[in-house]
């Protein structure tokens, strides 16, 4: 008969592994390998460590990972429950076991003062643990979401800063790298105060040209094709120094 124990072990593994959006993911070989020598590894380590955490001790424990649930009132919680008596140690040394796993994540700091305030309020209301637990986890999750994406805005504001810049450099007469102009496909740089511009082709190359100034309607030198843009930089490396012809 198989214990409660390793049931609880192999499926908190695959309830992490089958969270992702992917079928590839899931279906991928090196991704199954991966998962079956996490459910073994997690299995011979519970045959010779965490003697103390029988039936559904280490899935409470397991849920409470990243929600900063006060040490101490899960232990009293879990001691409430079948199994020998854990101390503090116990638990905060199997929790941490639970943060370095595969597919789990140490609890955000950030979250803190605002899980700790959230356990507070529900505990003064005598709330269970364990609708705490799920209260938070929700909490924490709707915060990281929230955090996610104030990250990403945060990150295309300063790409597009970036880039008008970029582009105010280039129009200002000065040296600068490849930059686009607005959503064209061209690319232009200025080096040693020449201008070139780099054209997709639908070969998937490039069309690289000596310019007056950026405008795409501008048909300028061509000096080559090339396959992308680190062989245009090169080139353009090289021709920028040399000496203008004299006619």
């Amino acid at each position: 008969m198989i214990d409660d124990d390793r049931v609880w072990a192999v499926q908190a593994i695959l309830s992490d592994y089958v969270k992702s959006p992917s079928l590839r993911h899931l279906r991928d070989t090196h991704s199954l390998t991966k998962v079956a020598k996490d459910i073994v590894k997690r299995l011979d380590r519970q045959n010779a460590l965490w003697q103390k955490w029988e039936g559904e001790r280490e899935a409470l424990l397991k849920s409470a990972v990243g929600c900063w649930i006060p040490i101490e009132a899960l232990r009293d919680y879990l001691n409430s429950m079948p199994g020998q008596s854990l101390t503090m140690t116990d638990v905060a040394q199997r929790l941490r076991a639970f943060e370095e796993e595969p597919y789990t994540y140490f609890p955000n700091d950030d979250l803190k003062d605002g899980c700790l305030a959230l356990f507070a309020k529900e505990r003064a209301e005598g709330t269970e643990l364990p609708a705490i637990i799920g209260l938070m986890s929700e909490y924490v999750e709707r915060e990281e979401e929230r955090i996610r994406i104030e990250h990403e805005q945060r990150r295309r504001l300063m790409r597009e800063q970036e880039r008008q810049v970029a582009e105010q450099r280039l129009l200002s007469g000065a040296d600068c790298k490849w930059t686009q102009l607005g959503k064209t496909p061209q690319w232009y740089c200025r080096t040693n105060g020449r201008t070139y511009r780099l054209t997709p082709t639908s070969d998937k190359k490039w069309d690289l040209h000596r310019v007056d100034a950026p405008a795409p309607e501008e048909k300028g030198q061509l000096i080559g094709r090339y396959r992308g843009r680190g062989d245009a930089t090169k080139v353009v490396a090289q021709l920028a120094y040399q000496t203008e012809p004299r006619f």
